[in-house]
């Protein structure tokens, strides 16, 4: 049954909402799993779509997971993989789960996983996930989509990204960690999510050094020195500039909790040249207001530290009712506008050219039937249905559970009128499902 979200636009935000795990950490540290033989628990998990493939991912390898909503934690126990094989019909849905071919190939030297797939956002190869794992010594083919890697056995060495990739960074990093000798992984990735894995990495038993720069350092360890750990999994940035750009939108003023700011640094400081009022009220808590109209900003999205991609249509959303023409640059996805179009039937005035949105504040949105094509194209649409006037609805919500938990939920705790409905009767309304599967150990 297909199902929608349903806006009234028009009501102020106020109230407290508390940011989730990280989906684009606690994914990682589920692959992470694997290298330990054991039983892990990941605490802080989000109830998302991508978690529940992720856990398919790992069942399929003859990993034992148990999942306790309740506590939001997740034991995996890798103690036994029967199996190197992570088929297409999970990884096809879900570009992160291809980490686990760089855990598979550091625990087993061997590793056969499907090319990934995820959001239609634009190009982007494993070309450099491939190099990495060869320059390991790792023999690598590709037959009827799927990666086929093995080794007799790896050994550390040095390793340049032309580019700063963050899955890339993560898969040679936990095929690095039983590798002998000393890998060297420069114009790595820095950002939060890698020195979580890092971190988590390291609490198992690793010898990772240098994460969150752009050289980072792993010392092999033998299978022996690794232990299975219990983690935290830190909070979601991205989720969290999300709430902050719904409470500017309707000009409404809120708490976020359960956050950490300087994840953030440079989102902040464009929202705050636009308008917004924010301010930190204790080291994991914000408080955001906006009492004013907003004025334009000009943004190019960059690796991290730069202004994250993951935010760049929230920041748009924004735009489309600030004073001025605001320039914004898609600097890393060529298929990052695909909010574009809908903002548009929203009465947005945006013109795009290739990787360049100007983006002419008007007076108001008006509310419209929106089709989500991606998980944060989504996300902006509710952002921007929120302020709009009249009712808008959100068709293809399930990119947006992806990577949002209980999303109008956590709407409607802080004043917006939300539901999900379904096409079969647009009264009804249904729960949003984290609906992760379940192996009991």
């Amino acid at each position: 049954m297909t199902e929608k979200i349903r806006i009234i636009g028009g009501r102020q935000l106020k109230g407290e909402v508390s940011i989730s795990g990280a989906k684009n950490a606690v994914l990682k540290l589920m692959a992470a799993s694997l290298l330990a033989k054991g039983a892990s628990k990941i605490y802080n998990v989000p109830e998302l779509t991508d978690v529940n493939i992720m856990l398919s991912v790992l069942q399929q390898l003859g990993v034992k997971t148990k999942y306790d909503k309740t506590e939001k934690s997740i034991v995996i126990d890798a103690t036994e993989i029967t199996s190197v094989r992570a088929g297409y019909e999970y990884v096809s849905r879900m570009r992160a789960s291809f980490v686990v071919l760089g855990a598979l190939v550091g625990r087993c030297k061997e590793a056969v996983v499907a090319l990934p797939g995820g959001c239609a956002i634009g190009e982007r190869k494993v070309d450099f996930h491939i190099k990495g794992l060869e320059s390991l010594g790792t023999t690598v083919k590709i037959e009827n989509g799927y990666v086929h890697a093995k080794a007799k056995k790896l050994t550390g060495t040095d390793i340049y990204l032309d580019i700063p990739s963050v899955g890339a960074t993560e898969n040679i990093m936990l095929a690095s960690v039983l590798a002998e000798g000393s890998t060297r992984i420069q114009n790595a990735a820095q950002e939060p999510e890698i020195i979580d894995l890092a971190n988590f990495l390291n609490a198992m038993g690793a010898d990772v050094v240098g994460a969150g720069t752009s050289e980072i350092v792993i010392n092999g360890v033998k299978q022996e020195d690794l232990k299975p750990i219990e983690y935290t999994t830190i909070p979601d940035r991205i989720e969290a500039g999300t709430y902050m750009a719904a409470f500017i939108a309707t000009r409404g003023k809120g708490i976020i909790r359960n956050i950490f700011p300087n994840h953030l640094t440079f989102y902040t400081s464009k929202l705050t040249k636009m308008g917004a009022d924010i301010k930190l009220i204790d080291p994991t808590s914000i408080e955001v207001e906006c009492r004013r109209k907003l004025e334009a900003v000009n943004i190019i999205t960059q690796p991290y530290p730069g202004f994250p991609t993951d935010l760049q249509s929230m920041a748009m959303a924004l735009a489309t009712v600030a004073n001025g023409v605001s320039i914004i640059t898609e600097s890393l996805y060529e298929n990052r506008f695909m909010q574009v179009p809908e903002l548009r039937k929203m009465g947005a005035d945006i013109h795009q050219e290739r990787n360049h949105a100007l983006v002419k504040g008007v007076k108001n949105l008006t509310s419209a039937n929106l089709q989500a094509s991606d998980l944060r194209a989504g996300a902006s649409l509710v952002i921007a249905a929120l302020m709009a006037d009249g009712i808008s609805t959100i068709d293809n919500i399930y990119h947006i559970d992806r990577g949002y938990e209980l999303i109008e939920d956590k709407f409607r705790m802080i004043g917006a009128d939300i539901v999900r409905i379904n096409d079969e009767n647009s009264a009804g309304i249904t729960q949003n499902k984290g609906n992760l599967s379940e192996s009991q150990l």
